[in-house]
């Protein structure tokens, strides 16, 4: 099913009140930052109190502040791609009410340990709550995150590759290169093969859970592949999305007074972030050592890689936390108001 043409649908809510699902998910949220709070506060007070890091707190209080002040924007330009790539998506859904939700995923992503496929799940339920319809929305919410996830793998998959092979700098360690790369290719391809291996693998049947479960999932890989290899500028915003954080990172290392290779960047951000999949509120702690782990296998010193690493992930948490924070309050303002379509074909 082709998402050009279709989109969600919309009526009024009708309701008031918040429901009880809203007063704990802003709980949630609410509790989410105070524990980024404590944490990054814990951090702060390690980097003061143990001798052995005082050499990495040295290096973050001198960091270019102009540089820090573009690897903020960056950050913001991040979150403004992710806007973008939910309204390619959810194409009809009024911009508004869209850029609001999307930041939305993004606080919950940043504040509160559910991961990219619970921020997505966040902004799923905001949708049905404000009238949607939870079948289409669940659909659509499949494909954004497979798109954002896909454009993961192919990341990972092209710079590994052209570092092994020489075509961009970047170490030549296959176990670092080579390996991530191969595995994003077979990732990318068995992504797209899915749909064809669950229609023999089903035939014509239609009846019970799973069925309806591995067709729904067929679909939505159908869905994100037209929209990966359609000619539509707004491809951008999911590409974007992924990139300007990338970013954030290398001009955080500039900051620092360093410059390795973007793909050693790229690669360790890459694997990096699979520690993401604990549930740790913002990834905090354990985000920062899976990073500098990384960065010290690829040669780069340990003390400029973690005043980096905590920068950035204080940028990448702190931006989009507040930003979305912000947009899920007038979210909760706004319940109620009645929504209308965009028109079919229009961005």
């Amino acid at each position: 099913m082709s998402s050009t043409g279709s989109g969600t649908e919309y009526r009024s809510s009708g309701h008031d009140e918040p429901t009880l699902d809203e007063a704990n998910a802003t709980k949630r949220l609410r509790n989410g930052l105070i524990s980024l709070v404590i944490l990054v506060l814990l951090v702060v007070g390690l980097l003061l109190a143990v001798p052995g890091l005082h050499r990495v707190a040295h290096e973050v209080t001198h960091m270019a502040a102009a540089l820090i002040v573009a690897a903020v924007a960056l950050e913001i330009l991040s979150c403004a791609c992710y806007v973008i790539a939910f309204l390619q998506v959810f194409e009809r859904a009024p911009f508004r009410l869209g850029a609001r939700v999307a930041l939305s995923e993004l606080a919950f992503g940043a504040a509160v340990s559910v991961g990219g496929a619970g921020s997505v799940a966040v902004g799923a339920w905001l949708l049905v709550e404000r009238g949607a319809k939870p079948g289409r929305v669940a659909e659509r919410s499949a494909v954004l995150f497979l798109l954002t996830s896909a454009l993961n793998v192919i990341t990972l998959a092209v710079i590994g590759l052209a570092a092994w092979f020489g075509i961009i700098p970047g170490k030549h360690d296959p176990l670092l290169t080579l390996l991530p790369g191969a595995v994003g290719v077979v990732v990318f391809f068995a992504f797209l093969a899915l749909p064809r291996f669950v229609d023999r693998l089903l035939g014509d049947r239609t009846e019970g859970r799973l069925v309806a479960l591995l067709r729904g999932t067929a679909e939505s890989v159908r869905d994100t592949a037209a929209i990966l290899f359609r000619l539509d500028w707004r491809i951008i915003g999911a590409t974007g999305f992924l990139w300007f954080d990338i970013l954030v990172l290398e001009v955080c290392f500039k900051a620092a007074g360093a410059s390795p290779p973007l793909s050693t960047v790229v690669l360790s951000y890459q694997i990096g972030y699979l520690s993401n999949f604990l549930p740790i509120p913002g990834g905090v702690g354990v985000l920062d050592g899976s990073f500098v782990g990384m960065f010290v296998l690829f040669g780069l010193g340990a003390s400029t890689a973690t005043a980096a690493t905590l920068v950035y992930h204080a940028i990448s948490l702190w931006v989009p936390g507040m930003w979305g924070t912000v947009a899920f309050l007038l979210l909760r303002r706004s319940r109620g108001q009645p929504l209308a379509l965009r028109p079919l074909g229009r961005g």
